[in-house]
């Protein structure tokens, strides 16, 4: 039976955080604006949520402009719904007899994220001009997962990531790669050089929040040193001052200090080589419990400092990733950076060069996708160049013309990609897609399935079986960008922090926007202008292995409403900048939930998985091509960054084209 007085207690509370305030996310339902579309009942998917759709098509309507839509998106309302019934094997039970477009391609592309996207871009290349592409995507946007958030609080344009953000890479770029990006005109060291971070912010610090079911009492404590990683910053603050003023215990500050601080070699003796693989085999959290000997206690205050590359915590990272990532506790090992700048580290600790630098687009990675889009089709977005198609609007209606040799069908779920004839002497595939409660076929010279390694089995399952085999091994990596938009900042600059973590809470960080000035948009300068806040969620079960540990994300965040993820978002910002004056139900305007339950690609980890021999991992396996068939995505390469989605891309077209 219901609690009267708990529930009144309830709503007084949701009151005090402006649950019920008519922010702009209320102008939407599910992430989707109503004044496009109406609701309809699906037809064909049970239990599906309504789906939004106009006549002919959404992305065809006036005013169709997914970056501004709020509340949740990523993985959004009716963009996985249709997969997910034909993984559950009930899609054609119900969706009838495919409708023949009547239309034929040189390539269709499942997937309009960067892979898909530079897959088409190379397949022109080669191809001409001429060459007639379609690309398919289940999202209202294309983009994958470089999606761009776009707000205008008090009427001022602000733009952020709503996924990945980075061009950098632990890789050396590949000549294709790099290629590709300048010829679309983005050189990252010139971009860097040309347009500088965010000047206002750079005197603010960081801090740590320290809530009361975690530590057992509520406290915001600044000034950390140093920030998240190194062992003090170029202040010279002292950890063990910081730490003082911490609600940790005794036994738990002189152990941080020790790490942060300390110059001993816990494996005094050991050779590199020996060193580095008991390193690639033990997580950071045993490294610190049985190789530091750190006092328990310093757990949860580590634990979730790799959520925002890893999507796990501590105890399921190895802690030879966390030595490369300049995590402390390894200054008196002796272990060898050379060549010093730019490293990346196989489970044994090989070594690889990068070019560094630190740019990024305002919207992240979303404007490299703007930018290909451009080039693929005319009249998509006005100008030429990487400062201009920041502010650039885009066209949706361009996106699937007839005039256009390459389209972009958004809210298109490919169902099936079939050869037409026996593979092995085909020469054509029927794609099969479904979109607006009906199935729809084409036909085409070859298919290049850019979309997420699991999906491939089901749609194409005449695939051999270790090759389906192979691509299910992989499980993405489960998160959340929360991006809050706020009337002012002032409660950061009150408190002195741009960040805090918060080790315990819902989101385990909060950070103002890292936006930069470049070309006509300018990001926020002044305390009392309107800002962005993003926050990080990874939903971890810490004990499981990390490939558990993503199963269960991908349910958690599937299951959990937008009310939800609102009211700790309310919640949490009060608790953690409440003492600078920030007041969530008067403050906040908007809130944006870019949910991405099949996140980053899995990248192997020595914890878990066994050392393959050279070309004999699951994704080499996986990414083989299968008659007109060819698999381009981060997955095959098991790394989530763009210059290896871009890689893929380029591969799958030259087998395609060489087949």
């Amino acid at each position: 039976m219901a609690n009267p007085e708990h529930e009144d207690v309830t709503r007084s509370r949701d009151r005090e955080l402006g649950m019920d305030r008519n922010i702009t996310r209320r102008d939407f339902l599910n992430g989707v604006t109503i004044g496009v579309a109406g609701a309809l009942a699906s037809t064909w998917l049970p239990g599906m949520l309504a789906a939004q759709t106009s006549a002919p098509t959404a992305q065809d309507a006036p005013g169709y402009y997914p970056p501004t839509l709020t509340g949740m998106r990523g993985s959004h309302p009716g963009a996985f719904e249709t997969a997910h019934s034909v993984r559950d094997g009930n899609f054609w039970e119900k969706a009838g007899k495919p409708t023949d477009t009547g239309e034929t391609y040189d390539l269709v592309v499942v997937g309009g994220g960067i892979s898909g996207l530079a897959a088409a871009y190379f397949f022109r290349e080669h191809a001409g001009p001429s060459a007639r592409i379609l690309i398919l995507d289940n999202h209202d946007d294309f983009g994958g997962h470089a999606k761009r958030n776009e707000f205008r609080p008090g009427g001022r344009l602000l733009l952020t990531n709503g996924g990945t953000v980075s061009i950098e890479s632990p890789f050396p770029y590949s000549k294709e790669a790099r290629g590709l990006l300048t010829e679309l005109g983005i050189d990252p060291p010139v971009l860097e050089k040309k347009y500088s971070g965010n000047v206002a912010f750079r005197d603010l610090g960081s801090g740590y929040f320290f809530d009361k079911d975690t530590f057992g009492t509520e406290r915001l404590v600044t000034g950390a040193p140093g920030g998240f990683f190194g062992p003090q910053s170029a202040s010279g603050k002292k950890w063990g001052q910081f730490l003082a003023k911490t609600p940790l215990s005794t036994n738990a500050q002189e152990s941080i200090v020790r790490i942060q601080e300390g110059t001993a070699d816990y494996m005094q003796g050991a050779p590199q080589a020996e060193k580095k693989a008991r390193l690639s085999r033990m997580s950071y959290k045993d490294f610190l419990l049985n190789v530091v000997k750190a006092h328990p206690d310093v757990i949860p205050f580590y634990q979730s400092r790799t959520h925002g590359l890893y999507g796990i915590g501590i105890d399921a990272v190895p802690a030879l990733d966390c030595w490369a990532l300049y995590f402390p506790g390894f200054q008196g090992m002796g272990l060898d950076r050379t060549p010093s700048k730019g490293l990346t580290f196989t489970a044994l600790g090989a070594v690889t060069p990068q070019e560094e630098y630190h740019f990024h687009f305002p919207d992240g990675n979303a404007s490299i996708a703007r930018m290909l889009v451009r080039s693929l089709v005319p009249g998509s977005a006005p100008g030429s160049t990487a400062e201009d198609i920041v502010t650039a609007r885009m066209d949706y209606g361009r996106l699937d013309h007839g005039d256009s040799s390459v389209r972009i069908r958004l809210n298109s779920t490919a169902v099936a990609v079939r050869h037409v004839g026996d593979a092995a002497s085909a020469k054509e595939v029927d794609v099969l897609y479904g979109r607006d409660q009906k199935v729809y076929s084409v036909r085409a010279k070859g298919a290049l399935l850019a979309c997420w390694n699991t999906v491939i089995p089901y749609i194409c399952p005449e695939l051999p079986e270790e090759q389906k085999k192979a691509l299910r091994y992989g499980v993405k990596v489960p998160l959340v960008y929360t991006v809050v938009a706020l009337r002012n900042w002032n409660a950061f600059r009150k408190l002195g922090v741009r960040s805090v973590s918060c080790p315990g809470m819902y989101h385990s960080s909060i950070n103002l926007d890292q936006s930069v000035n470049i070309g006509d948009y300018k990001s926020s300068q002044s305390p009392d202008e309107p800002i962005l806040v993003h926050m990080l969620r990874a939903p971890c079960q810490p004990g499981l292995s990390a490939r558990e540990q993503q199963r269960a994300g991908h349910y958690d965040l599937l299951a959990t409403s937008f009310e939800t993820f609102e009211r700790n978002v309310r919640d949490q910002l009060g608790r953690v900048l409440g003492s600078g004056g920030l007041d969530p139900a008067r403050d906040i305007d908007a809130i944006t939930v870019n949910r991405w339950p099949h996140g980053y690609a899995y990248e192997y980890n020595p914890l878990w998985d066994p050392d393959w021999p050279e070309g004999k991992r699951p994704c080499d396996i996986a990414r083989q091509r299968f008659g007109r068939i060819a698999i381009a995505n981060s997955d095959a390469a098991a790394a989530a960054y763009t210059d290896q989605a871009i890689d893929q891309g380029y591969r799958a077209v030259q087998e395609l084209l060489s087949s």
